[in-house]
């Protein structure tokens, strides 16, 4: 658009260049000599100026009043990424930048990014090291068994008040069976007075563990919290899951993974299965179907339900895939309709 102002420009310059100044001369012909005519080349000028500005205003197809969209995050993010490329030693930038990648789910790139970033610091971030693992986990939940348990180990030793590396931390000592530890770190995490919608969470995880650790402890709180109720076993989550007709053709061999999660609160799902994609069919999900012990839904929560076709068969979603969501409140809805009827960008 600039060069193109420009450009007109320099040809309204030519065309008052090519009227005026026949004017501005004084005639010498063999004729009654002409004076020259100031005020009639400054009229011509202006009327050539404003009118050719009028007439592309009233002529052009150009979207004058249309309000200028903003950025997408995707433009953004890769924004980001070619400034990186141009300074590759910003640690900040490479952290800044696998953030960016896990809240757009692009947990191969996170990983990679979050990874730069552990290098240039010679493995002494912590915020890298749990970058890693969280795009890990996010993949696949059982590198909580293996490199990311490590990592967060790593982070922890680093920065032990780090809330991120907590609750990770938290999940990994649970799941290698250390339940004394689990319930330390989340105890630990719910002293630092996490925000209200992240809080029942924990909550529900201590009641989890202490549930396992056979009542033993006492619910964990600040000191005038009342006790946190016990997740319910029979709370469950009921979707009759179909696909648009215009999306019927998509519909093959590959598996359909149904996902709950909280929309408040960035992490793993709440609950996940994985199942033939035949349509309809109703699909019930409960707190035993959580990725992470401790961590599912709860009565009274507002979640989201995700249905995804998995053309490559990896849980985590790839461009293309058949996508259909839907809110659901945890023990006021019954069967909700889901409608796969769009794809994954």
């Amino acid at each position: 658009m600039i060069t193109f102002v420009l450009l007109a420009a320099a040809l309204t310059v030519a065309g008052v260049i090519a009227v005026a100044i026949p004017l501005l001369r004084r005639g010498t012909g063999s004729t009654t000599p002409t004076t020259p005519a100031p005020w009639a080349a400054l009229a011509a000028t202006v009327l050539l100026v404003i009118g050719s500005a009028m007439l592309y205003v009233s002529w052009s197809n150009w979207p004058w009043r249309a309000v200028i969209p903003a950025d997408s995050p995707q433009s953004m993010v890769a924004r980001l990424a070619r400034q990186l490329e141009r300074d590759p030693q910003n640690l900040d930038g490479w952290l800044m930048l696998g953030r960016s990648y896990i809240a757009l789910q692009e947990y191969p790139l996170a990983l990679r990014s979050f990874e730069r970033a552990d290098r240039l610091s010679g493995g002494q971030n912590a915020e890298a090291l749990t970058g890693e693992a969280e795009a890990l986990v996010l993949t696949d939940e059982s590198e909580l068994n293996g490199r990311a348990g490590r990592l967060i180990e790593r982070a922890l030793a680093l920065a032990p008040d780090s809330g991120k590396a907590l609750f990770f931390g938290g999940a990994v000592a649970a799941r290698r069976g250390d339940l004394a530890l689990a319930r330390a770190r989340f105890v630990k995490l719910l002293g630092m007075d996490p925000p209200p919608n992240v809080r029942p969470l924990i909550e529900q995880q201590i009641t989890a563990i202490d549930g396992q650790l056979g009542g033993g402890v006492a619910p964990a709180s600040a000191a005038s919290a009342p006790q946190p109720s016990a997740p319910n076993p029979g709370a469950v989550v009921r979707v009759n899951v179909q696909v648009a007709p215009a999306l019927a053709a998509a519909v093959d061999a590959s598996p359909l993974f149904v996902f709950v999660r909280d929309p408040a609160h960035p992490g793993p799902p709440l609950a996940v299965k994985r199942l033939e994609s035949r349509f309809p069919q109703i699909v019930s999900l409960a707190p035993s179907d959580s990725m992470i012990p401790g961590r599912a839904f709860a009565p009274g929560q507002s979640v989201q339900v995700v249905a995804r076709i998995a053309r490559s068969g990896n849980p985590v979603g790839a461009s293309g895939d058949p996508l259909g969501e839907v809110t659901y409140q945890v023990g006021r809805d019954g069967l909700v309709s889901l409608v796969i009827d769009h794809r994954m960008p």
